[in-house]
């Protein structure tokens, strides 16, 4: 009984030693057609299609110049569709992988794109513009005379007046709930690094209200004269302007001889 259950084993044992045997590995794709068929349907606007075609072109293409092509194609197939976070992780390897690759600029400007893309609302969410700005600040000290630099310039500007939108919106916030220190740190944040934004106006008129209203008349006369000389036009200066002159609209309607003598000279007449 022992001698055929040994010789069952046995036999067992042999036949799989021969269907290991007769195992054969597939043969490689041909790369070059992967690539032919991702770039064919890239250009039909096959995006989903095209990524998956060129992600197999890369690990099957033994020349690195064109494993790295197929390997960047994909991730901006991946930003294309909007699947932002595979296309930043995809462009974040493509980084490491390929560090000297000619297209390495392309990367990282392609990485910094797609932070952009994922900015919505400022009121809700200050961390993906702050990560943007991160991204553009590196690429423009990295690659500074590189054409996509025009490109990023133009964002960042953008991202600025963001943050300070955001700024701002927090600092009305303060004010709504009558918290001054937190609303006055805000909106002196938004004057000292982006008073080259659309909101450096009422920021300024909100420190004039704020200190006028804490009986710091001093401090209130000090911002409406950096308002009042450098957006006497500003509906904000106006604003302003009446917090110090109770009689406003009589005031309004200066002579002329008193509008020759300048701006600076009304506002030392206000606040006297």
């Amino acid at each position: 009984m022992t001698a055929r259950i040994l010789l069952i084993f046995f036999i067992i044992l042999l036949s799989c030693s021969k269907e290991e045997a007769k195992y054969e590995p597939k043969p490689r794709s041909d790369p070059y057609k992967l690539y032919e068929d991702a770039y064919q349907a890239f250009e039909k606007g096959d995006y989903f299609y095209a990524q998956k075609k060129f992600s197999e072109a890369e690990l099957n293409f033994e020349v690195v110049e064109l494993a790295s092509k197929s390997a960047i194609m994909s991730s901006y197939c991946l930003y294309g569709i909007n699947l932002y976070s595979q296309a930043l992780e995809s462009i974040n390897s493509f980084i490491k992988k390929y560090p000297a690759d000619k297209n390495i600029i392309y990367a990282h400007y392609l990485e910094t794109l797609i932070y952009f893309e994922q900015i919505e609302d400022e009121k809700k969410d200050l961390e993906p513009i702050l990560k943007t700005k991160e991204k553009i600040d590196f690429f423009l000290k990295e690659f500074p005379d590189n054409d996509y630099a025009i490109d990023l310039k133009f964002k960042k500007e953008l991202i600025i007046n963001q943050i300070a939108a955001k700024e701002l919106y927090v600092a009305k916030y303060y004010i709504s709930v009558k918290k001054w220190i937190p609303a006055i740190n805000r909106l002196k944040k938004i004057i000292d690094k982006y008073n080259k934004t659309i909101f450096i106006e009422e920021a300024l008129h909100r420190l004039v209200e704020i200190h006028y209203h804490l009986g710091l008349e001093n401090v209130a006369q000090k911002y409406a004269t950096i308002l009042g000389y450098n957006y006497n036009s500003s509906e904000w200066f106006k604003q302003s302007y009446k917090i110090f002159n109770k009689e406003y609209k009589i005031a309004d309607k200066i002579k002329k001889k008193d509008k020759e003598k300048g701006l600076m000279d009304r506002i030392i007449k206000i606040i006297k």
